[in-house]
Formats: C-alpha cells, structure tokens, sequence
C-alpha cells in the first residue's frame, strides 16, 4: 500500500476512551499501543470520545464535542480520516450524527461495525430507521467488519456500499508465561455475566461436573455477578467457581496464564475479543458457533463448538477436555498458531493503517 503524500490525520471514535473497559475501547487500546510499538510515522491518530464513561444522557454532550473538535482539526488541515466504531442503539445514533457533520466538512469516515446484536437492531424492511442506516454505511468510504457473516450481512442490508473489508479482532502476544491450572484443570469464563453470554448454560453444565475433583472454574466479568453466584450456590459448586467480578487488564492476563480452557457459550456475539485471547495463549477453547466465531474457530482443529444453549453438549465438551491432556494441548497449539498467523495485532494495525491510507489517497463518495 502506497504512503499518503504527506502526513495523515485520523480521528478515531471511541466510546469511553482507550482507558475503558468495554470491548471496543479495549480493542482500540491495543490498536494504539501496537501502533506505538512499531512506531508508525506517517499517520497523526488522535482518540476522541463519542459517549463518555458516565450516564448515557450525558454522551450528547461527548457526540457534541467530538464534532467541535473534528471541525477545529478540519479547519486547521488535521482531519483527514474519520473512524468511527460503531455497535447498537445510542451508539449508532451517535455515530449518525458524527457521519453527518464528517460529510459536511468533507471528511471521508470509516465505518468499523462490532455490534453482534447489529442484525436484530438494523431490520430488513423499508422503514425510516433502516434507511438511516443504510444511509450512514452507503456513505462511508469503507465499512470494516470483523467476519465473512458480517460482511454478506452489510452487503444485503445495504446494497450500495462501496467498499466491505474483514478485518478480525487482534489480541496482544501474552508477556505471562502459560502456566496452566496445575493439578486441576481451570476452566475460565470472560465476558459480561449475562444470559446472552450462556452464563446460566454454564453454571448448570458446572454443576453436571461437580461430582469431579479434578476441576476449578473462573467466571470473570462484570454484570449480574450477585444473581451468578446466587446460581452457583444453588447448584452447589459455589466453592469450586471463582466469581471475582470485573478485573482488571494485568489481572486477565494473570487468569489467562492459569487457565487451561477457555469457554464462552454466547447466543450472540461478532468477534468475541475473549476467546481470541484464550487463543493467543494457546488454551483449549470452548465456544459456541455465533457470529465469525466460526472464522477463526474450526471445531475439532483449534477448538470445540457446541450449540448455544446445549447444555449437555456444553458438558460434554468441557468434560472431554478436562478427561484428555493431549487434546487439549493439541488444540491450544492450533490456537495459537491461529492467532499467530491472522489475529495478532502487528496484521490488525497494518491493515487498519492501509485502509486509512487508501481511503484518505481517493476522492470523497458522492453525497447522492
């Protein structure tokens, strides 16, 4: 890919700043932090807010200031790029109005779609909403997604869009050597303790196990911890499942260190960023076969897909992996590999840096 001319402005959307904690905001932190390592010096990345971290009532104010100050760069010649993250809800109403004022200013905007929810909020009829919507991704000069699922579904909800790129999610490589559970196999959740993570599903397929010792679990994450818990005690396997809550990054990776299985049992998800994690550090991976999971994740070669919901099917998996050293250990290694190849983040910041690159080198879409 060719270099701008000259030095290239991008402004980058994100939800609460690179210091939050949602997927997105992670993501782009480790966007930034890799974009460090290798010193790119031809790109200009500035991070701006379009939420804010406090009462959604309050993320006008942050959509408002993200504009003022796209308009501050463009008048003084740093605006070339405009990225613009973009999930259900408030987030794409946000995201409408930051489109708007790009296109007034002459701004080409990135559209970069993570929200697993997507085609259950963006319906396929003719209604004023969907329009709006096919609107705000017709006039992007590039739409990002993260799998082949996402991107047939962009392209028939909106049939005009000029360019859809696969571009998955990335973890970093992990600094903590992998130490694993010792002598009892640990199981690890992260993600939000919801019934669409299959949280529920989980802790009943646990309880199956329980007559085992040779097993520990961590469910880790924010959400409905209490009700989690209450469930575990239920269940009676509430000593032998770790609920910490949310936690921190440098204490995700310690838990990824210790961990031997990584498990996500979601009804709905894009690119799920925990179980490319579990990847990177070549745990055994247990995951349901919901979004672009099934991209990265080939059930029986680099991990083990159940249907969400199957409880037994869940059991059985976790109970395979628990019963059988080797495959663990051979599906970690094509994990790893996995995330070696096509999900580490020096491949992500490459090919987000070259869709910038060629997006600011082409005229604007036509405003049609």
């Amino acid at each position: 890919m060719p270099r701008y001319p000259r030095k290239l402005h991008v402004l980058v959307a994100t939800p609460s700043g690179i210091a939050g904690q949602g997927g997105i905001d992670r993501m782009m932190a480790a966007l930034k932090q890799e974009f460090e390592r290798q010193g790119i010096a031809d790109i200009d990345l500035r991070f701006l807010t379009s939420r804010g971290s406090g009462h959604v009532a309050f993320s006008v104010f942050h959509t408002l200031g993200f504009c003022l100050r796209m308009l501050a760069a463009r008048l003084a010649g740093r605006a070339d790029v405009v990225h613009l993250n973009l999930s259900v809800a408030g987030s794409t109403y946000r995201k409408m109005a930051i489109a708007a004022c790009a296109r007034l200013l002459s701004i080409p905007y990135v559209l970069h779609l993570h929200g697993g929810e997507y085609p259950l909020f963006w319906k396929d009829d003719d209604g004023f909403l969907s329009r709006r919507i096919r609107s705000l991704f017709e006039h992007a000069a590039q739409v990002i997604v993260l799998g082949r699922v996402w991107q047939a579904f962009v392209a028939g909800r909106a049939p005009g869009v000029r360019e859809i790129a696969i571009v998955p999610n990335a973890a970093a490589i992990p600094t903590l050597a992998h130490s694993g559970g010792g002598d009892r196999v640990h199981i690890l959740f992260l993600g939000r303790l919801s019934a669409g993570k299959g949280v529920p599903e989980l802790c009943e397929a646990l309880s199956r196990l329980r007559t085992r010792a040779d097993w520990r679990a961590t469910i880790a994450g924010d959400g409905d911890v209490a009700g989690t818990g209450a469930s575990l005690a239920a269940l009676g396997i509430a000593e032998r499942v770790a609920l910490p809550g949310w936690v921190a990054p440098d204490a995700v990776a310690a838990l990824i260190a210790t961990a031997d299985i990584l498990v996500l049992p979601s009804f709905v998800e894009n690119l799920p960023l925990s179980v490319i994690e579990g990847m990177a550090a070549g745990l055994a991976v247990v995951a349901t076969p919901v979004g672009a999971v099934e991209d990265i994740v080939t059930d029986g070669q680099s991990g083990l897909l159940v249907a969400p919901g199957d409880v037994g099917g869940l059991t059985a998996a976790l109970e395979r992996l628990v019963d059988d050293p080797p495959l663990r250990a051979r599906l970690g290694a094509a994990a790893l590999a996995v995330h070696r190849e096509r999900l580490a983040l020096a491949p992500f910041v490459g090919a987000i840096c070259g869709i910038w690159r060629s997006v600011a080198s082409r005229k604007p879409p036509d405003e049609g």
